[in-house]
């Protein structure tokens, strides 16, 4: 493509709290184990960075609960969980993102296949 390729990093960017989100309503987790998660999932190229900056402004966004858990073979760890606000977050973004999806595939779906090659 000469180059030209899609930044699938940009696009995780933009979805990414949703993407955290959705961990957190299978169950609650610290940063690590939601990198974990997310990479299991198929985002491998998720940075823990960003994973845990995004669980920093989503806890104070309101759209969190955190907790620590005590361990004995290292350091403590913050869990991190969703509320009423967190789960209303990710319905609506989950639903934008379906419409946002659905649009696309039609601009995709219907583009001419005689254009760029």
């Amino acid at each position: 493509m000469d180059g030209l390729q899609l930044d699938t990093s940009q696009l995780l960017k933009g979805v990414l709290d949703l993407a955290v989100l959705a961990v957190l309503a299978e169950s609650d987790s610290y940063g690590y184990d939601v990198v974990r998660r997310l990479r299991e999932k198929g985002l491998d190229e998720v940075g823990d960075a960003s994973v845990y900056g995004t669980l920093r402004r989503l806890f104070q966004a309101g759209a969190l609960t955190s907790y620590v858990i005590p361990s004995e073979a290292g350091p403590h760890r913050k869990y991190y969980g969703l509320n009423d606000r967190g789960r209303a977050t990710l319905d609506q973004s989950a639903r934008s993102w379906t419409h946002f999806t659905r649009a696309l595939n039609q601009v995709l779906n219907g583009r001419s296949d005689s254009h760029g090659s």
